[in-house]
């Protein structure tokens, strides 16, 4: 990949933006997040995986130039692609974590949305500023937001356009914890590792049962989440992990992943 690095240290995945300065998602970065996203998907050595901008910014938002020039016909049909990049991103089945430094802005706060967790620098800001362009956030920003801090702060951030501090991101459930810039990344990457060794097939259930749940009654969740418990009777972990728990006790279990 030319404006991705993957790199897989001891079972956690970092996928660092590489488009310098600020790491603007044009499109061919959104070509290579569903390459990325598969890459992660199918390597079995990968349990967790980090999402980094560098030390300067996370992404300050999409590629202006590169959009400014489309026409109508031609963002009808860019707009599947950059949904099917970010929708790769949020599906990954294994624990995905943002580590956020400098701007997380438009396309790169809405990649950030697409982790389970958001860890922002104290010195972090995010937005989404699509409608001082005279648009809306096409990738997530009106949907994955809303349902991270609710409906009126979503529309107070998405209708204002305005940019907020990592504070204020944390105060309204936008970013999870907050870490001085020089140790937000090491942060992620602990918290990523805790999953090196687990139960793949039950960690990539209960992601993907959260997820489906929340479109949805909760009777509907409720089935969802029945038939994926009982599917994990099926597998090897779940064998190991009781026959562990009833000999050793909880947390000793070493789990193959499957």
């Amino acid at each position: 990949m030319e404006f991705f690095e993957l790199n897989v240290d001891g079972g956690v995945a970092t996928l660092t933006l590489n488009r310098p300065p600020v790491n603007a998602l044009n499109f061919a970065m959104q070509a290579e997040m569903i390459e990325a996203s598969a890459l992660i998907t199918t390597n079995p050595e990968i349990a967790a995986v980090v999402i980094y901008g560098g030390e300067k910014a996370f992404a300050a938002g999409a590629d202006i130039k590169e959009m400014e020039r489309l026409t109508h016909d031609q963002m009808v049909e860019r707009s599947y692609n950059l949904h099917s990049a970010f929708t790769a991103i949020a599906q990954i089945p294994k624990p995905v974590i943002a580590a956020i430094t400098g701007y997380a802005l438009g396309g790169g706060c809405e990649l950030a949305m697409c982790a389970d967790l958001r860890f922002a620098a104290e010195n972090a800001k995010l937005g989404q500023p699509e409608i001082l362009l005279g648009i809306i956030p096409g990738a997530g920003g009106t949907q994955r937001l809303t349902r991270l801090v609710g409906p009126s702060v979503a529309k107070d951030l998405v209708l204002s356009g305005r940019m907020i501090s990592a504070t204020e991101a944390l105060d309204i459930g936008l970013v999870d914890r907050l870490f001085p810039a020089e140790s937000v990344y090491s942060e992620a990457v602990a918290w990523a590792r805790q999953f090196v060794g687990g139960p793949a097939a039950a960690i990539a259930a209960a992601k993907r049962v959260i997820d489906a749940g929340q479109d949805g009654t909760l009777e509907q969740g409720l089935e969802i989440e029945r038939q994926a418990f009982a599917d994990l009777f099926a597998t090897e972990d779940r064998a190991i992990g009781m026959e562990s728990f009833i000999a050793h006790g909880p947390g000793k279990a070493q789990f193959k992943g499957r």
